[in-house]
């Protein structure tokens, strides 16, 4: 384990800092989409839904001249809009197409695999299985892509009410940001029911969902808490709370410190931090500076458990206009 430079001060009381936390790839590239187009462009940009899961990014892109609405019918005809990383339907797309409105498009290069995995199973006459948390933006979107031959599930007992045309024909997709160990319980689920069943050609967990949690399931035996940085409605977020609680150790999902609960840490020496994939780095510095001053807490060790290094080019519609950004490094 490695001090983070500036955070030891000597104390009895420490932080395990979990890396990798906090922004994937897919993130920034989303975030640096709306400030490239806000500088390009000038306000007004309009964003569909939220661009990340995360409160406080959401506030600061606002800040910044960005109009965060929830559907199409909210922007202007010929306005311009961002597709959140999410992802959207065919269905929203043509919506847009039929409001002549300047589509920029920042859903994450791993969303867009698993709705290009959804219409080539649909064209070959699958029943596709859909691995995902009802409502969410995401999974509204890859619904969207095949509507008639995708069937939804959230637990194992929702596989053992699927009915499907042909057996045999059966394949199964997931969310990006799912619990590894939840969803592995539901395909094994699925493939006792359709031992035939096709997966998709690579897992579609997202890296950076898989990598938080096995981070996190590293240093739950050495922790007596841990806390995540991220917005309640983060998928992946939740996921490494409920990762870390189904190891035995108690966890909270705070926005940042103003959240954090004191009696949380009653009786604690020694407390985890890690932030969701959407949530800011200085959330996080945040929250340690807090956990020094305010409750004792001295020396911070970094815990590495894999290293990220993954980028992802910008959208094309961005390339044309913004030569200098052509990458985004995570």
């Amino acid at each position: 384990m490695q001090s983070t430079e500036g955070l030891c001060v000597g104390a009895e009381k420490k932080v395990l800092l979990l890396t990798p936390r906090g922004f994937c790839a897919g993130v920034v590239r989303a975030i640096d989409v709306v400030k490239i187009a806000l500088d390009l462009y000038g306000a007004p940009i309009y964003v569909r839904k939220e661009i990340v899961h995360n409160r406080h990014v959401v506030d600061e892109l606002r800040q910044n001249g960005a109009i965060f609405v929830e559907e199409l019918s909210e922007v202007p005809p010929g306005g311009r809009v961002i597709f959140s990383a999410h992802g959207v339907s065919p269905a929203v797309r043509k919506q847009a197409q039929a409001r002549d409105l300047k589509v920029i498009d920042a859903t994450c290069p791993l969303v867009t695999k698993v709705h290009l995995e959804a219409v080539r199973f649909a064209k070959r006459g699958f029943t596709i299985v859909l691995v995902g948390h009802k409502d969410h933006d995401e999974v509204t979107g890859t619904l969207g892509e095949a509507p008639d031959s995708t069937i939804l599930v959230e637990t194992e007992a929702d596989v053992d009410q699927l009915s499907v045309t042909d057996p045999d024909r059966v394949c199964y997709l997931t969310q990006t940001t799912l619990s590894l160990d939840e969803t592995t319980g539901i395909i094994a689920r699925l493939k006792e029911r359709f031992p035939k069943i096709q997966a998709p050609p690579a897992q579609d967990i997202c890296y950076a969902t898989e990598n938080r949690q096995l981070a996190v399931k590293a240093i739950a035996p050495q922790c007596q808490l841990l806390l995540v940085v991220g917005s309640q409605n983060s998928s992946n977020s939740r996921r490494l709370v409920e990762v870390c609680r189904n190891a035995g150790v108690p966890s909270y999902l705070i926005d940042d410190e103003s959240e954090l609960d004191p009696a949380w840490l009653s009786n604690v020496d020694t407390v985890a931090v890690t932030a969701g994939a959407s949530a800011p780095e200085h959330l996080v510095q945040n929250l340690i500076q807090f956990l020094q001053n305010q409750y004792a807490f001295g020396s911070v060790q970094e815990v590495e458990v894999k290293e990220e290094d993954v980028r992802f080019s910008l959208p094309a519609e961005l390339q044309s206009q913004a030569g200098r950004f052509t990458q985004i490094a995570l």
